[in-house]
């Protein structure tokens, strides 16, 4: 183990924004309790506790299955998994056990609950559903696509808006032990043809149009013109999503609404009381049964297709809303999120708890940056959920949400989607509420989950996200074998877990793109393509960037994320994007620093004073050699649709390549701007 805290410019002594004050009602410590009188053991606090859990793991998640309820037709008896064999030989994790994820999302029935709160930008009166009402219309969509041919293994799929229909679609699919995969209406034909002309699925859910930015928009002609290339879908359910735009079953080919699909199960729209429910009909299934087809964002390519287990996500999820989020079933859980982004599966996962999820689909910022304060007051809001471009650009639009909000209901706020600066903290803590866990949190599509995560046991340090998730063995590796502390390395994961995707579609028997994906690097260690500083101080986690974008000039690593933090506490810098370009020879690289500066000064050189004072605050904070070669100015930046800026197809462009940009861009016409750039001739 080395331990050596480099000047990187982050602060290895971060000040405390917030700590428990109640930590015997927290789960965590609980869950420390439980296993300690369970197993004999002695852990005295997180660390240790944590430790263990990377140790033992099947000690560990057979805690987990116990303490979070877990609802399985066939218990578990066994081994949990082989921890000996390497991580690329994909075990199976609780072979004897049979479990169906819907079963445990459906568990409650109660017709005073809330399930589902949805609500959007036009919509004044929120939409409720109880469980008692989920499970009815649950159990008449699975007998639907039963009466359709759905079976075990096909996929069924959604075009869909963050809306209660997909959730209900969703669990119906997952019931049966069909897998289901989406996309959200904001992704183009092209993104949609990528992803789902690989998976094939059966059904498509969609919608008739979307609102965004006050207004509808009509959906069917996209969908038309993805349904051209997708022959093999045999039946089109059209959602009225929008009441006041048309919604047909004849806009579209095999075409059906969705109340005419409900009644395909020969049931009537009644709901009954949960004590004359009629049961689902819960395929048994392996724990290693696929759940979910999620998708690589696909920047510079066809996205992967990573397929999800139905255990792996249950039990992950649990853990991490249950033992680390401390949530239950009074709470009430929001997610910003599309269902085209992994945090809607962790989102609907809330319903495993018996809580109240509540769905938002549009601006954010319509009527205005109130909006979603205001949801927050108004449904009593427990546990906030949003992305850390969202905090920067409440913090831009000058609201103050606690000078206008009451908020007391609120115990928790998670930001994810980017690494959340510092002065984001402070923001939150000064002007959101100030007795609040924030939870930073990271992970991504290829896990559907965590790796280091919010902990309401814990202390919140500025920068930092609080942990290493329990039962995630995540080191920063400056070589093989060789981790770090204090200093800058590659995220690996060096011990089984069991949310690792089951496969890729269609990349059986070998796993060759699996493999590729996560193990080439480093031979039987998961290899995550982030860049990561673990603080041997605190425990937290610093994030810096996509190891496939790390900076490398002379030699020396370092994550863009160092080079934002920076530059976002300039004002006359509206984004930025810093990457490398690598010399012709390939033996070395440069930095490149873009600054998109305000729509009044486009047409004006860039100021060499405000390029002199970021040069130099770099060469303090950092050091001389993260200094950028050239500064200059871009009028856009590239985004995938989920908020996250596009390094790597820019590094691509300036290095020499020619790049098609894939339909997961927001603004693909942004990657013209940075071809034939006269500066970084070579």
């Amino acid at each position: 183990m080395t331990v050596s805290i480099a000047n990187q410019g982050i602060d290895p002594n971060p000040r405390k924004m917030w700590e428990p004050t109640d930590l015997h009602n927290k789960e965590m410590e609980k869950f420390r309790v439980y296993v300690n009188q369970k197993y004999s053991l002695s852990l005295e606090n997180y660390n240790d506790l944590w430790k263990w859990s990377v140790d033992e793991i099947g000690d560990f998640w057979t805690a987990v299955w116990e303490y979070t309820n877990v609802i399985s037709s066939t218990p578990p008896t066994g081994p949990v998994v082989d921890g000996s064999v390497p991580m690329d030989v994909f075990p199976t994790w609780f072979e004897s056990a049979r479990l169906n994820f819907a079963e445990n999302a459906l568990w409650c029935k109660d017709s005073n609950k809330t399930a589902i709160i949805a609500t959007g930008e036009l919509q004044s009166t929120p939409t409720r559903i109880s469980y008692a009402e989920l499970y009815t219309k649950v159990r008449q969509c699975a007998k639907a696509m039963r009466s359709a041919g759905v079976v075990k293994g096909d996929r069924v799929a959604g075009y869909i808006a963050n809306c209660p229909e997909a959730i209900i679609a969703m669990l119906a699919a997952s019931s049966i032990g069909a897998i289901w995969s989406s996309t959200s209406p904001d992704f183009g034909t092209v993104g949609v043809l990528d992803r789902f002309s690989q998976i094939k699925p059966k059904l498509l859910f969609s919608i008739n149009a979307v609102v965004y930015n006050g207004r509808p928009h009509d959906h069917i002609q996209k969908l038309r013109q993805v349904l051209e290339g997708l022959e093999m879908v045999e039946k089109v359910i059209l959602i009225p999503f929008v009441p006041s735009q048309p919604c047909e079953a004849s806009a579209v080919d095999k075409g059906i609404t969705w109340s005419d699909f409900l009644a395909t199960s020969g049931e009537s729209s009644t709901v009954e009381p949960s004590a004359k429910q009629e049961l689902i009909e819960f395929e048994p299934l392996p724990f290693n049964h696929p759940l979910y087809i999620l998708f690589s964002s696909g920047t510079t390519g066809k996205p992967k297709c990573i397929v999800h287990s139905a255990g792996g996500m249950l039990l992950q999820h649990k853990k991490e809303h249950v033992i680390h989020g401390n949530l239950n079933s009074t709470d009430i859980l929001f997610q910003y999120t599309t269902t085209g982004w992994m945090m809607w599966n962790w989102l609907v996962s809330g319903l495993t708890l018996g809580l109240t999820i509540v769905l938002f689909d549009g601006s954010p910022f319509k009527p205005g940056p109130s909006a979603l304060w205001d949801l927050i007051d108004q449904e009593k809001i427990t546990a906030f959920g949003t992305s850390a471009k969202y905090i920067q650009a409440i913090e831009d639009s000058g609201f103050i949400p606690n000078q206008h909000k009451n908020l007391s209901s609120l115990h928790s706020i998670y930001s994810t989607g980017s690494p959340l600066k510092p002065e984001s903290f402070d923001f939150v803590y000064k002007h959101i509420k100030s007795d609040i866990v924030l939870g930073s949190i990271t992970g991504g599509t290829d896990i559907c989950s965590l790796f280091a995560c919010h902990n309401t046991a814990l202390p919140v340090y500025r920068g930092e996200i609080q942990c290493r998730a329990l039962g995630m063995k995540i080191e920063a590796w400056s070589a093989p074998n060789t981790p770090v502390y204090g200093q800058s390395g590659d995220l690996v994961c060096s011990k089984l877990f069991p949310c690792m995707p089951v496969y890729f579609w269609d990349d059986l028997p070998e796993h060759k793109k699996y493999k590729a994906a996560y193990f080439d690097n480093y031979p039987g260690v998961w290899y995550h393509g982030d860049f990561v500083w673990i603080n041997p101080n605190t425990g937290g986690i610093v994030m810096l960037g996509r190891s496939d974008g790390t900076l490398n000039p002379n030699g020396v690593r370092f994550g863009s994320a160092e080079i934002y933090n920076i530059v976002d506490t300039y004002s006359q810098v509206q984004d930025s994007l810093c990457v490398g370009q690598t010399l012709k020879d390939g033996t070395d690289e440069r930095v490149v620093l873009f600054l998109k500066v305000a729509e009044e000064d486009e047409d004006k050189p860039l100021d060499e004073n405000l390029v002199n004072k970021i040069k130099a605050h770099i060469r303090s904070q950092l050091s001389p050699r993260h200094v950028p070669a050239f500064v200059l100015k871009t009028k856009d930046i590239p985004y995938t649709i989920n908020g996250k800026k596009v390094e790597i197809a820019v590094k691509k462009i300036i290095s020499g390549q020619t790049v098609v940009p894939s339909g997961t861009l927001v603004n693909p016409e942004s990657l013209d701007l940075y071809y034939n750039i006269p500066e970084l001739k070579q």
